[in-house]
């Protein structure tokens, strides 16, 4: 359908695959694809989340690839990693940003993903590298619900000099709602006044799990569904390693409450974010995320039938 070179996707160096994915050299109708965009440029507290992708990547080879919450095993789907957007040899970060983000547009601008049952999972990295995959999701799904699944509001307009930081991240990707769109956010225990003012004026949160959950079990099985996630979502007694940790967190097991949810439903596309693998060197924090994501691959295969 699509060849994705010259880019600069990086996989003229050896990459770890995702959980055995091939590599990718071309997309392809009805497939799966992992992306990685390991930048922490705009990190405000702890950075290290460009080493994410990586991590992730690494310890899914010592992951069983089957899921006993789905009864579903990744061996039984063909998906494809294409590997690392690279970040150019700027030192400017705002320039790095730009282009990964410009070449993430470049792999797909051109695909009709909601046409060709594409679909995308990029792993971060901070926050802000949200920014394309989001918006490419926004730009083909007029009803698309967007949840946003974090500790933090996200709802800053740009933080510390970066109109596109890992902060106001939810807010850049409001910039480009349009009437059908809708924005669900649960987990949120830090943020400003302004932010939770917004919040509870276009009723966006959820403050309660049950709340979160029905909300969700009320979205139509037809809806196009993306999900963007701040592992800080997690308590960090779960997962510790992550840039800007906020006690109060939820569990393991709240999300397989909602990925339950998420298979009956049209899981379109996610992004999952912040895992910062030196953080915590027990590495239990890789092993959280990447079953996070083995969660998410198969719902978004199953979710395809």
């Amino acid at each position: 359908m699509a060849n994705i070179f010259p880019i600069s996707v990086n996989l003229d160096e050896p990459v770890r695959a995702y959980f055995g994915a091939d590599l990718a050299t071309d997309i392809t109708s009805n497939h799966t694809y992992v992306i990685g965009f390991g930048f922490d440029g705009t990190a405000c507290f702890r950075k290290g989340t460009r080493y994410g992708p990586d991590g992730l990547r690494a310890v899914s080879e010592d992951i069983e690839s089957y899921s006993p919450y789905l009864d579903r095993d990744l061996e039984d789907y063909e998906f494809f990693d294409l590997g690392n957007l690279q970040l150019g040899d700027s030192t400017d970060v705002e320039a790095q940003w730009q282009q990964a983000s410009n070449d993430f547009k470049k792999v797909f601008d051109t695909i009709d993903i909601q046409a060709n049952d594409i679909k995308i999972l990029t792993l971060g990295g901070e926050h802000s590298i949200s920014y394309a995959p989001i918006v490419k999701y926004l730009e083909q799904y007029p009803d698309l619900v967007l949840l946003h699944l974090d500790a933090h509001a996200d709802l800053r307009d740009g933080f510390t000099g970066y109109h596109y930081s890992h902060a106001s991240i939810i807010r850049r990707a409001l910039d480009h709602f349009g009437p059908g769109h809708e924005l669900i956010q649960y987990g949120i225990r830090s943020g400003t006044r302004e932010e939770y003012a917004f919040m509870r004026e276009h009723k966006t949160v959820r403050t309660s799990r049950k709340d979160f959950l029905d909300s969700v079990a009320a979205i139509p099985a037809d809806r196009p569904i993306y999900l963007t996630l701040d592992l800080d979502y997690f308590d960090p007694s779960f997962l510790p390693g992550t840039g800007t940790p906020e006690p109060g967190g939820e569990d393991f097991h709240s999300f397989v409450s909602l990925i339950k949810l998420l298979k009956e439903r049209n899981f379109v596309g996610c992004d999952v974010v912040e895992l910062s693998p030196q953080i915590d060197p027990t590495g239990n924090s890789d092993v959280f995320a990447a079953k996070i994501v083995r969660e998410l691959l198969l719902v978004l295969e199953e979710s395809r039938a």
